[in-house]
């Protein structure tokens, strides 16, 4: 038994692939702003006078353009390697929309070319991200560890807790797809559908939350918010 969100059980292939492209190239544009923000924090810790003058509005701009661009060019081959295979056997997708490895076992000619731009285009992109967020944080701890001052080590740490949960967010449920995707073909169906809606809703559910917390302007004004409608109750 599938479930379905709003009760959708069919979509057209053109509509599957326009869907795992803008799906894939979201996830491309997460992991580039996860780096992103992991070299704004090592920059903000270990010259924080500087911050401006290295970090300016236009560098800022330029990374958003290579960002932007890095997830178009490594997904735009991803329709057309979809729409070179012939489909001939089950139509049932594992999960409630569409992605690439997914759709690729539902052809019924070799598909060697998916599997392996697949990997290479994982490895060379969200692979080198999490290797270079690592070393980012290697060097973050590295600069903490140099400060003197106890408060000032655990003032300089607290302001990576955010970025750290959304990396967290972010790559475990990834993690965890890919995991049952490919070991957990025994298991039932419904924990491929309940891991690919984690998947795709928790992320973007659960980042703003954390900032929120985290932000002490936005944390005042929930604070304020609530108690206003309490008093108005």
């Amino acid at each position: 038994m599938h479930f379905y969100w709003f009760d959708l059980r069919e979509i057209p292939l053109n509509g599957c692939i326009s869907q795992l492209f803008f799906i894939h190239a979201f996830q491309e544009m997460d992991s580039g702003v996860l780096v992103a923000m992991a070299y704004d924090r090592f920059i903000a810790i270990r010259d924080p006078l500087r911050y401006r003058s290295l970090l300016p509005n236009s560098f800022i701009a330029k990374l958003g353009v290579a960002i932007l661009s890095r997830a178009f060019c490594v997904c735009f081959p991803c329709p057309f390697l979809i729409k070179r295979l012939p489909f001939c056997r089950s139509n049932v997708l594992s999960h409630s929309y569409c992605l690439h490895p997914d759709t690729m076992k539902l052809a019924c000619s070799g598909t060697q070319v998916n599997i392996l731009y697949g990997l290479v285009m994982a490895m060379f992109t969200l692979g080198l991200d999490v290797v270079i967020i690592l070393i980012s944080y290697i060097l973050i701890l590295k600069t903490v560890l140099s400060i003197a001052s106890h408060q000032e080590r655990r003032k300089a740490l607290n302001t990576c807790v955010s970025h750290i949960s959304a990396i967290l967010i972010f790559y475990v449920p990834m993690i965890g797809i890919s995991v049952v995707h490919r070991f957990g073909k025994h298991l039932s169906p419904i924990v491929h559908m309940l891991m690919a809606n984690i998947y795709i809703a928790v992320p973007p559910l659960l980042n703003p939350v954390v900032y929120s917390v985290k932000t002490q302007q936005i944390r005042q004004r929930i604070y304020k918010m609530f108690l206003l409608k309490k008093s108005r109750g």
